[in-house]
C-alpha cells in the first residue's frame, strides 16, 4: 500500500496559492478521503515568485526554481500544473508524462490545442491525466461527459463560458453603458485582465467548446476549427432594440452534432429574454446539454475564481490518488477521428441589422431587394426617427438564411447609395436549446 502520496505543484500564482493552501490545511480530509496520507512535496517556481507573499509564508524548502530537481522528485506521484499559457506548460507537462508522473491541469489553452496528444502519452506511460478545471472552473462539467453522460447522443450544447464577457454584457443591457465602459469596470472589479482580449474576442470560450465538443462527439475538435466572434463591436443599441423585440444578448458557445456532421462556433447572439441562458447573469457560467436519453440537463455555476477553481483541482487529484491506492489506473478518455466540422458559411440562422439609411421613400425597398436577390426573407423591421442630418436608424430581423448568403447580402447593402452605415448585425438563436 501506498505510504505517502506526494504532490507537485507548478504555479503559485492566485490558483495555484488556493490549490497549495487547500492540499495543506485539509490534509486530514484528503487523507481520510484518498484512503491514505497525502502531502505537498514540492513547488516549482520561477526567480520572481519569490517575493510573492505568499511564497514567503510557506516552507521554503517546498520551493524549487530547478526543473530538473523537481521533475525528478522520486517522492512525487501527481504534479498539478497552474502555470497557463500554452509554452512552457506544454513541455511541462509532456515531461511530467514520459516521466511516469500522474497530472492535473487547468490549462484550457493546453488541452484544446494538444490534448489528443497528452492522453495518447498518458496512456502509452500508464499515468493519468485529468482537466476538470480546465472549463467551467469548479462546474463538474469534463467528469460528466466523460462518465454520466457517456451513453447518450449529445445532440447539442449550448453554454455561457467566459465570466469576464457575461459580466460585461449583463452590465451593458442593465446599466445602458457602452462596451468601454462596462470592460473598465470589469478591470476594476478583478473580473477582466488588463489584456482582456482572449476573452473579449472569444479565443477563451473557443478553447473551452473545443474540450467540450471533443468531449461530447467524440471527435477531436481543435481551436482552430472554432469560428469564434467577440463582443467588442456590440452597443448600447443593440442593447435597447434586443429588449424591445423581447431578446437578451449572450456570448454562446455553440456545438451541434448533425449525423457526421459537427457545427461549432462562438459569437454573440440574440436569444429570447424568457430562456433559461438569458437569466445567467454576471460571472456566472451555465451549460445547457441536449442528450438523447437525458433531454436537456444544465450545469450552472461560477465558471472562474480561485476557490472554484482550486475545488476542481483537488478533486482530480483525490481521483487519481484513490486509483493509485487501490492499483487501478483509469484509462485515458480517447476519441475517434478528427471532426468533420461544417464551415460557418454553411451555418444557418436568424440575423438583427442595424443601419442608418437616407430618411426618404423606398430605401426599405432597396434594402429588401438587396437581400431577397440572396434568397434572404425579412421577419420584422423597426425605423426610429430622423435625425438632424436627414438619416433615419432602421433594425431589420430577417427568417432563416445561410451565413454565405447573408455576408453577400451585407456586402451589397454596404454599396447601396442609400445606406450610410451598417452599424451592426448579430445573429439570433431561436432553436430548442434557448
Amino acid at each position: 500500500m501506498q505510504k505517502t502520496i506526494g504532490i507537485g505543484l507548478m504555479g503559485i500564482g492566485v490558483i495555484g496559492s488556493q490549490v497549495a493552501n487547500v492540499l495543506t490545511e485539509r490534509v486530514g480530509l484528503l487523507s481520510e478521503r484518498i484512503g491514505c496520507p497525502v502531502a505537498l512535496r514540492k513547488v516549482k517556481i520561477i526567480e520572481s515568485d519569490l517575493s510573492r507573499p505568499q511564497v514567503q509564508a510557506m516552507d521554503f524548502r517546498l520551493f524549487t526554481t530547478d526543473e530538473e530537481e523537481f521533475f525528478r522528485s522520486p517522492d512525487v506521484d501527481i504534479i498539478i500544473e497552474l502555470i497557463g499559457g500554452e509554452h512552457p506548460a506544454y513541455e511541462y507537462l509532456k515531461r511530467a508524462l514520459v516521466a511516469g508522473k500522474h497530472v492535473v491541469t487547468a490549462n484550457k489553452e493546453v488541452i484544446a490545442k494538444h490534448g489528443a496528444e497528452l492522453l495518447a502519452l498518458a496512456a502509452q506511460n500508464k499515468v493519468s491525466l485529468r482537466y476538470e478545471a480546465s472549463v467551467g472552473g469548479g462546474i463538474p462539467l469534463v467528469a460528466p461527459f466523460q462518465r454520466d453522460l457517456a451513453v447518450n447522443r449529445i445532440n447539442g450544447i449550448y453554454a455561457i463560458i467566459n465570466g469576464t464577457t457575461n459580466y460585461i454584457l449583463s452590465t451593458m443591457a442593465k446599466d445602458g453603458t457602452e462596451f468601454a465602459s462596462a470592460l473598465l469596470q470589469a478591470q476594476k472589479l478583478g473580473y477582466a485582465e488588463t489584456n482582456p482580449s482572449n476573452d473579449v474576442e472569444g479565443v477563451d470560450a473557443a478553447y473551452k467548446i473545443a474540450i467540450l465538443a471533443t468531449l461530447a462527439f467524440r471527435r477531436q475538435v481543435i481551436p482552430e476549427q472554432v469560428f469564434h466572434e467577440g463582443i467588442s463591436r456590440l452597443s448600447k443599441q443593440d442593447f435597447q432594440y434586443a429588449k424591445e423585440m423581447g431578446f437578451s444578448i449572450k456570448l454562446l458557445a455553440i456545438a451541434k452534432q448533425d449525423k457526421d456532421e459537427i457545427e461549432v462556433r462562438v459569437h454573440p447572439v440574440f436569444i429570447p429574454a424568457d430562456s433559461f441562458l438569458a437569466k445567467v447573469d454576471g460571472v456566472y457560467n451555465a451549460v445547457l446539454v441536449d442528450g438523447d436519453l437525458t433531454g436537456q440537463v444544465t450545469f450552472t455555476g461560477k465558471g472562474a475564481g480561485a476557490f472554484p477553481t482550486s475545488s476542481a483541482v483537488v478533486a482530480d487529484v483525490v481521483t487519481i490518488a484513490r486509483q493509485i491506492v487501490i492499483g487501478q489506473i483509469e484509462p485515458a478518455w480517447q476519441q475517434n477521428d478528427d471532426a468533420c466540422i461544417k464551415p460557418m458559411a454553411q451555418i444557418v440562422t436568424q440575423y438583427f441589422i442595424r443601419m442608418s439609411i437616407d430618411d426618404q421613400s423606398g430605401v426599405l425597398a432597396q434594402v429588401a431587394s438587396a437581400l431577397s436577390a440572396h434568397n434572404i426573407s425579412i421577419a420584422s423591421a423597426i425605423q426610429k426617427e430622423t435625425a438632424p442630418n436627414q438619416t433615419a436608424e432602421i433594425v431589420i430581423m430577417t427568417h432563416l438564411a445561410k451565413e454565405e448568403a447573408m455576408q453577400a447580402a451585407f456586402a451589397d447593402i454596404k454599396i447601396l447609395n442609400v445606406v450610410k452605415e451598417v452599424h451592426n448585425f448579430v445573429r439570433v438563436e431561436m432553436g430548442e436549446y434557448v
